[in-house]
């Protein structure tokens, strides 16, 4: 069994996958293999993934499924993955020639019990930090202390533990609805471990217009259900009253633009909920008639 998968979700990206595929054939370390799963692409990504399958340079694993959107393909890889470490890397994205020789050997060398994996870091392609280094390196971290504790801004490449990322609930998925807080999975796992955060390149970035960052406000319209889930765990995670009533008005936004109940029996802090309310009323308000993009780049929302 090898080490750790690199997965890819990927919806009609044949034309970026080549870029990906060739930077796993040059790495230095072929501990790994590629899984692939394919969201209902009506180009020729089949067809490409099979001529590398023949070729036989990687080890390649194909999932066809019908289009669900990010999170659905996310959900699909988590449960096909059996190697020890996983790391999603995006269809129009690619690793640097030594990425996975990095990630084992840091894993070796300084790896604890509550580590739930790795934290490296994306470039540009001219080889540019996306954002800012860590102070140290190695060291510990919490994903949701990376801004506030340790002013650690942009993308950065996570790595996870399968073992870990099986100890819980996968994403919800909602009908019509195919746009995944990538952050939720990682705020609740980030209640219970550190990560190890090294100054290595793991990950070269492009964002393109037809990706899932290009729109934000566009995306909060659309997936309201998710987002909410997402606000869910921020209040739980909140350690001030700013961030939590922060939470709690995108978290009232959201249910408004999903027409659903505000306050139900998970929701936390049911009072600073209703407080909100008003709050969140201007804010949906806001987010639905605004001709403003909310253009973010950002791979993940965090």
């Amino acid at each position: 069994m090898n080490k750790i998968t690199v997965f890819t979700p990927t919806y009609n990206r044949a034309y970026s996958l080549p870029d990906l595929y060739n930077s796993l054939i040059r790495q230095t370390n072929k501990d790994f293999d590629w899984l692939i799963v394919d969201d209902g692409s009506t180009d020729d990504t089949k067809e490409l993934v099979e001529s590398w399958i023949d070729d036989a340079q990687l080890e390649i694993r194909y999932i066809y499924q019908k289009n669900g959107g990010m999170l659905s393909a996310h959900n699909t890889a988590y449960n096909n993955i059996t190697s020890e470490l996983n790391v999603c890397i995006d269809s129009d994205d690619y690793m640097t020639d030594n990425a996975v020789e990095i990630i084992l050997t840091n894993w070796e060398k300084y790896r604890k019990e509550n580590h739930a994996g790795i934290l490296g870091l994306d470039i540009y392609k001219t080889g540019e930090v996306i954002g800012i280094k860590f102070d140290n390196s190695p060291m510990d971290v919490k994903f949701s202390e990376l801004i506030k504790q340790y002013g650690v801004i942009g993308d950065k490449k996570f790595v996870y533990l399968t073992s870990v990322i099986n100890q819980y609930p996968r994403f919800p998925e909602y009908e019509n609805e195919k746009f995944p807080a990538a952050g939720l999975l990682y705020r609740k796992i980030d209640r219970d471990y550190d990560l190890l955060a090294i100054n290595e390149p793991l990950c070269v970035v492009e964002y393109r217009e037809d990706g899932n960052t290009s729109n934000k406000i566009k995306q909060y319209l659309k997936n309201p259900n998710a987002f909410a889930d997402y606000r869910i765990e921020r209040l739980k995670l909140a350690e001030t009253f700013t961030d939590r009533f922060k939470n709690a008005v995108h978290y009232v936004s959201s249910k408004l633009i999903a027409n659903k109940k505000i306050i139900e029996k998970q929701t936390p802090f049911k009072f600073l909920v209703f407080l909100a309310i008003p709050f969140g009323f201007i804010l949906k308000l806001y987010l639905t008639n605004t001709k403003r993009t909310g253009i973010r780049q950002i791979k993940n929302d965090r």
